[in-house]
């Protein structure tokens, strides 16, 4: 490992970063869709359901903000108290079946404001799948 960092230093290169990528694992109780780094306890996010609940659970990882959060995707607004969670986290919950979620499903791009703090959660366009996917099996 040494070797290959060195030999990156001296080819002027630095190693790569670590690939995030958003995954979803519909056979877990609670279904989950984790942004992570595969194989690592590396998150920035996931969302949490129990099957047919309409309730989605929102981690942040890396804001430990608590308070009211406004949560905005496309027009759509909603608001939510933000709780501490496990570590350096941030839990907020949010219906499936709000606007807000609509909107966040159809585009991928949701904002959550705590405080001062402004969180982007993104799900780029090779993801939406899973994120749509996550709301049917949460939705009942």
């Amino acid at each position: 490992m040494l070797a290959l960092l060195a030999a990156a230093f001296i080819a002027g290169q630095t190693p790569s970063a670590p690939a995030w990528t958003w995954t979803l694992y519909p056979d877990a109780a609670p279904v989950v869709l984790a942004n992570e780094v595969p194989d690592t306890a590396n998150l920035r996010a996931t969302l949490e359901c129990d099957p047919g609940s309409s309730v989605a659970r929102l981690t942040l990882y890396g804001i430990p903000r608590t308070g009211m959060a406004r949560i905005t995707a496309g027009d759509a607004v909603a608001m939510a108290e933000a709780a501490p969670a496990r570590g350096d986290a941030t839990r907020l919950t949010l219906r499936t079946d709000h606007p807000v979620f609509a909107a966040f499903a159809a585009s991928g791009e949701m904002n959550v404001l705590v405080g001062d703090h402004r969180r982007p959660v993104e799900v780029p366009a090779g993801h939406l799948a899973k994120l749509r996917r996550f709301s049917e099996l949460c939705s009942g």
